[in-house]
């Protein structure tokens, strides 16, 4: 065999082997991604049951917890306890042109703040 001829046989014996690692519908790099993406999907995964886990926790808590569920009644929802407690909203300041019509009246965003005696009772 000449030297040509095993330098051509050396081309095709390295052409094969870079095919064989790199070549073909999955290549080493992405059998590599594959994997890393692998990975990431498994940490979110993790994050997510780790989030479902929380608030199947809440969840229990607000069914059967009765200092709980008021918390978020007055947080959430504004309610107070019957005629014992008032309950005060404060509209926001009005800004210049929303602030009053012409005829001295207001618009509907704008009334001013009144004081609730009671609200809703449990």
């Amino acid at each position: 065999m000449s030297a040509a001829g095993r330098v051509a046989w050396g081309v095709v014996a390295l052409g094969a082997a870079a095919f064989a690692v790199q070549g073909g519908e999955y290549a080493t790099t992405d059998l590599w991604r594959q994997r890393a993406r692998a990975r990431a999907l498994t940490a979110s995964v993790d994050s997510l049951q780790h989030a479902v886990d929380s608030l199947r926790v809440l969840e229990r808590r607000l069914r059967t917890d009765p200092v709980l569920q008021e918390t978020v009644a007055r947080e959430e929802f504004g309610m107070v306890r019957g005629d014992r407690e008032l309950l005060y909203r404060f509209a926001d300041a009005p800004t210049g042109r929303d602030s009053a019509r012409v005829d001295g009246s207001h618009s509907r965003d704008t009334l001013p703040s009144t004081t609730t005696r009671g609200g809703a009772a449990w």
